[in-house]
């Protein structure tokens, strides 16, 4: 994801860690999770769909942008406050949430 130009959004960790800490915690965030999940036991193509009782962190969205662009797959995600519709590298709230 790098490569495609992703940067970590490390704002969203409120623990007293170092930069290279944060990056790795942000890794264990459940709808990243999830959707890897989904990557990991879906035929290509198919659409990934994540329920999330919290909302969404500004990371795990730009992430999911990316996710679906370099899949190219759509990513559904439901959190507390709308769906997101991610599909070639954009989000369906049009990055206002």
């Amino acid at each position: 994801m790098r490569k495609e130009g992703y940067v970590p959004d490390t704002s969203c960790v409120l623990h007293n860690v170092n930069e290279e800490e944060k990056e790795a915690l942000l890794c264990g965030h459940s709808e990243k999770l999830a959707i890897a999940f989904g990557i990991l036991n879906t035929p290509p193509g198919m659409t990934i769909r994540v329920a999330k009782n919290l909302r969404v962190c500004n990371d795990c969205h730009t992430a999911t942008k990316f996710i679906s662009k370099i899949e190219e797959r759509e990513i559904i995600l439901r959190d507390v406050r709308r769906f997101h519709h991610f599909r070639d590298g954009k989000c369906s709230c049009g990055d206002y949430w």
